[in-house]
């Protein structure tokens, strides 16, 4: 765990940063300098972005994390690195002729509830396309150790890039109406600098032609395609849907509650860049018991990191709400919900990287075809109900079913779990600290109560991991702290 915690580390203070400048632009700038409309049409655009970039991408950014170790041959490796960086383009050339040829029809089936998309939905291939190929370059960077630079690049710099234009905005640098052409152009920009940056560390070496197992590696990543695209589907399609149901403010509403409750899996994201590839070489070289530590331990340090994130947000919430201009206070359940079903990913440590690389990563795919559509019906179902509110019950409900069904499968099929008494007493911990701090507040100004009640939370709760000792790994690195300023 060594070169995981410290890649880790120097990945969650990147993604953190990311998220410190997203949470401005979320909660502050979006919400004053662009209109509920318009900032509910960036929300909607990206969200349909993200839904196709799966597809686009071709499960390339997995199948090279997978594959690229298991070559002993250094012509295969090149051969199959040369296929990877091609195959993308199968997808996007017909893709990008088709969007041309039927533009009009594609136009007007995305804007028919909300006609103001019509105008932008060129954007959504170009965000596709740059976020498709920045995660082929990203991978490369991944199987050579090398997570941070692009980890920095996926999280820090467009969220500062995107500060910078709503501030050109708020100064009439540019037109409101010209934003989403430079949030393009910053996609784009952004997967140009990530090349540039594979190939001046790792230069890229071809053999043009392609490896001898090249039907399995196809086979893979087609199905790792679907994998990705339940994914998103599981994460995105609640904002599209919402988009076909609703005035398009309410993508805006549900967007600032959702981004609040998705900083609990911050941590995750980070361990992730680094676990995925030390996962795959643990299967390929069939260590099983140095896997089963790996995944328990991430499991409960993430459990017991996001468990803190979980206090932090849900006790804090309505304060925070207090503070954010116009109507954006309607996704306050929206948060709960989001906030619940983010918990459960942490619990699932490095699970998608053990199923992924594994030899049952074909039958897993029919769960996730089932929960994708369960899925839609659901937001089919409590959309018109309950708005945004349905939105978030159907995504809880889904994500729920679908990292239980992991889990489970896991343990049945390789007698490996995540869970171990620590995971039984963090859930027990989490429950007291909302019970003790679930209804009272500071009577101050609401950022001044935020501070006060976080520091408090933190302060009890971290002793309480101290002192019963929840994770070997976060007590062992707070006792490492406490050493170095005893010395000093």
């Amino acid at each position: 765990m060594g070169v995981v915690f410290r890649q880790t580390l120097k990945n969650t203070v990147s993604t953190y940063l990311g998220f410190g400048l997203g949470a401005i632009n979320t909660l502050f700038l979006y919400t004053n300098f662009l209109t509920e409309t318009y900032y509910g049409v960036v929300g909607y655009l990206l969200s349909t972005a993200n839904i196709l970039m799966p597809l686009f991408a071709f499960g390339v950014h997995n199948t090279l994390v997978k594959f690229f170790s298991s070559y002993k041959d250094k012509t295969e490796q090149q051969k199959f690195v040369f296929m990877m960086f091609l195959l993308p383009l199968s997808v996007i050339i017909p893709a990008g002729l088709l969007g041309v040829i039927g533009y009009h029809y594609i136009a007007a089936f995305l804007a028919r509830k909300n006609p103001v998309v019509e105008e932008y939905t060129w954007a959504i291939y170009g965000v596709a396309f740059a976020m498709a190929y920045f995660e082929v370059f990203f991978a490369w960077g991944k199987v050579h150790m090398q997570s941070i630079f692009g980890n920095f690049m996926k999280e820090v710099f467009p969220r500062a890039v995107v500060m910078i234009l709503l501030f050109a905005v708020y100064f009439g640098g540019i037109e409101t109406g010209e934003f989403v052409f430079w949030l393009t152009g910053m996609y784009l920009l952004r997967t140009v600098l990530m090349g540039l940056h594979t190939w001046k560390f790792n230069p890229l070496r071809f053999t043009f032609s392609f490896p001898s197992n090249a039907v399995n590696v196809w086979k893979y990543s087609v199905l790792i395609v679907l994998a990705g695209s339940i994914a998103v589907v599981l994460l995105d399609i609640d904002t599209f849907m919402i988009g076909q149901y609703k005035i398009i403010e309410n993508v805006a509403f549900y967007n600032v509650a959702v981004f609040i409750a998705m900083v609990i899996v911050v941590p995750a994201r980070a361990m992730h860049q680094i676990t995925y590839p030390i996962t795959a070489k643990l299967m390929n070289e069939h260590k099983r018991e140095e896997l089963r530590d790996l995944y328990r331990r991430s499991s409960l340090s993430l459990y017991v990191i996001g468990g803190l994130l979980f206090l932090w947000i849900t006790l804090n919430i309505s304060e925070l709400y207090r503070v954010i201009p116009g109507n954006y206070s309607e996704g306050i359940i929206v948060v709960f919900f989001i906030a619940v079903a983010k918990l459960t990913e942490n619990l699932m440590g490095n699970n998608n990287a053990i199923l992924f690389n594994s030899d049952y990563y074909r039958i897993i795919l029919l769960f996730g075809v089932f929960l994708a559509v369960l899925t839609v019906v659901l937001n089919m179902i409590f959309i018109p109900l309950w708005g945004i509110n349905g939105a978030a019950l159907a995504t809880l409900i889904a994500i729920s079913v679908y990292n239980g069904t992991k889990i489970g499968f896991v343990y049945a099929k390789m007698k490996l779990h995540p869970f171990s008494s620590g995971t039984l007493k963090t859930t027990l911990v989490l429950i007291v600290m909302l019970l003790l701090f679930g209804f009272w507040d500071f009577g101050f100004y609401p950022l001044v109560n935020i501070v006060l009640k976080s520091v408090l939370i933190g302060a009890v709760y971290l002793f309480l991991v101290y002192k019963l000792e929840l994770s070997d790994d976060i007590v062992g690195n707070i006792r490492k702290i406490m050493k170095k300023k005893a010395r000093r």
